[in-house]
């Protein structure tokens, strides 16, 4: 019976016709989407493309289809769009980390704006009569403050035609789109000023000459894990090396980094031995220099006046510093702050908005869930003599509640910056429960901003809304929301 069932499966395999390649010829690229793909529609039907940009004129090989949508690959060009421009990175079309490089940066913010309206018209049934203009980044390229690498014991080549050569040298770089285990090797990242490129390019090559074990992904083995490059806008750098194991290699390689980098102000390292790259419960340790970097911004009502802050190796800080600032002033002017407003500062990372806004009010109440964060919040009011601030670490749907609502004051402001997710439905039922009289909300998702503003809409109105571009040649975008209380 079993030798029948498999010469059946056999014969059934044999007769099943193999796939066909469908490949369409000449599609138009129209606009750009999401996820920053590019779309076309073909016969009726939604194609999404990657690396491409709205005029260019493709041949398309379908990867994958569904009812009303289908996903391809460009393997041709017929014309190239005039949107079109040069990347200057020569990882680009491979890592996915700005797959809007080739578009004219114009054209970036036109989608941008168009992305956040999007969602906020078609997701929260938002007004969006009172939006401004996008705000531009100056900086184009080297805007990041932190890079996060991955080391990996099996070097991803795309080209099927390099595999004969040695790909098991291991890599230090970006995680491939949607595989965990694909590492690219990045030689040249020109999203970070230097010495980041040379400080990872050097801890690569120190590794592989004395051979020490790149981590493997699928099977959590080998020393080299994770590397993570923080720089300020004051020249301070912060270098994180993680170690998958104890080793006596470790104080060498450290050693050496220190030697040739003596520029780089908090050289730390962790070892993090569990199945997940996530720091926030590890132990950093010191290996050279301090435990913290010091970044500077001129503060909401005087731009020549700079407020420092203190940036550990688990504090969170917006990765664009220069246009952090624009983000918080725009936050700042929807808020419109006098001497005597109360206001919460929800998801306060290191205080840095709190922080922003003190000088213009009675008193600033931080909340946020990484309690290191919140120690430098803490630090940070003290470093810039600021009085009026007071932080809380913990679940913010388990902090914000009636009793410390009482016990700290009603806020007239309440300021929101939480993680992509959103805020949870205990949170936002919470916000409606407190009833400040404006809620300015700021997010890096505007398809979760609608969801929670479309909750928020029972007591509030949408007024100004204010796109923010914080990460050029990408399709990420930063959104400011001033909901204000209805009136009965």
């Amino acid at each position: 019976m079993l030798l029948f069932l498999l010469l059946s499966i056999a014969i059934i395999m044999k007769m099943r016709k193999p796939k066909v390649r469908e490949i369409l010829e000449n599609v138009l690229i129209t606009e750009a989407a999401a996820e920053g793909k590019a779309l076309a529609r073909y016969n009726d039907r939604v194609i999404f493309v990657p690396f491409v940009v709205p005029g260019d004129i493709v041949d398309v090989l379908i990867k994958k289809r569904k009812n009303n949508f289908a996903e391809g690959e460009a393997i041709a060009f017929h014309h190239y769009s005039d949107l079109r421009v040069e990347a200057q990175c020569p990882h680009f079309g491979i890592c996915g980390g700005c797959k809007w490089q080739t578009l004219r940066y114009d054209k970036q913010l036109f989608f941008k704006n168009k992305q956040v309206i999007d969602n906020l018209e078609r997701l929260g049934k938002i007004d969006c009569s009172r939006a401004l203009p996008i705000l531009g980044s100056d900086l184009r390229f080297q805007y990041r403050n932190k890079l996060e690498f991955t080391f990996s014991n099996r070097q991803w080549i795309p080209d099927v035609s390099l595999l004969s050569e040695r790909i098991d040298d291991g890599a230090l770089g970006f995680h491939i789109p949607k595989f965990f285990d694909k590492v690219l090797n990045i030689t040249e990242c020109a999203l970070q000023k230097e010495p980041s490129n040379l400080i990872r390019n050097f801890i690569r090559d120190y590794c592989r000459k004395s051979k020490l074990p790149f981590y493997n992904i699928k099977e959590h083995f080998g020393l080299m894990r994770n590397l993570i490059i923080r720089t300020s806008e004051t020249g301070d750098i912060m270098v994180i090396v993680v170690f998958a194991e104890n080793s006596s290699e470790i104080e060498p390689l450290l050693t050496a980094i220190e030697k040739a980098f003596p520029q780089i102000t908090s050289l730390l390292y962790a070892v993090n031995t569990k199945f997940n790259d996530t720091l926030g419960d590890q132990q950093i340790n010191v290996f050279k220099g301090k435990d913290y970097i010091i970044e500077q911004m001129p503060t909401f009502n005087d731009k020549t006046k700079l407020l420092s802050f203190r940036i550990g190796a688990k504090s969170f800080y917006q990765t664009n510093s220069k246009q952090a600032y624009n983000l918080y002033k725009a936050a700042a002017e929807f808020a419109e702050p006098h001497s005597d407003s109360i206001v919460y500062d929800l998801y306060t990372g290191c205080g840095t908005i709190a922080n922003f806004i003190a000088d213009s009010v009675k008193k600033v109440v931080g909340i946020e869930y990484v309690e290191e964060a919140i120690d430098d919040a803490k630090i940070n009011s003290n470093l810039n003599d600021i009085k009026n601030t007071e932080f809380f670490a913990g679940d913010m749907s388990k902090v914000l509640t009636d009793d410390f609502v009482q016990t700290h004051s009603r806020p007239d402001i309440i300021i929101t910056d939480p993680p992509r997710a959103g805020m949870a439905a205990d949170v936002t039922a919470q916000l409606l429960n407190i009833a400040a009289k404006k809620i300015v909300y700021i997010s890096c998702n505007p398809a979760t901003q609608a969801r929670d503003i479309a909750i928020l809409s029972e007591k509030y109105d949408v007024c100004r809304i204010q796109p923010v571009d914080m990460f050029p040649h990408t399709h990420h975008v930063e959104n400011v929301v001033e909901l204000m209380l209805k009136v009965n």
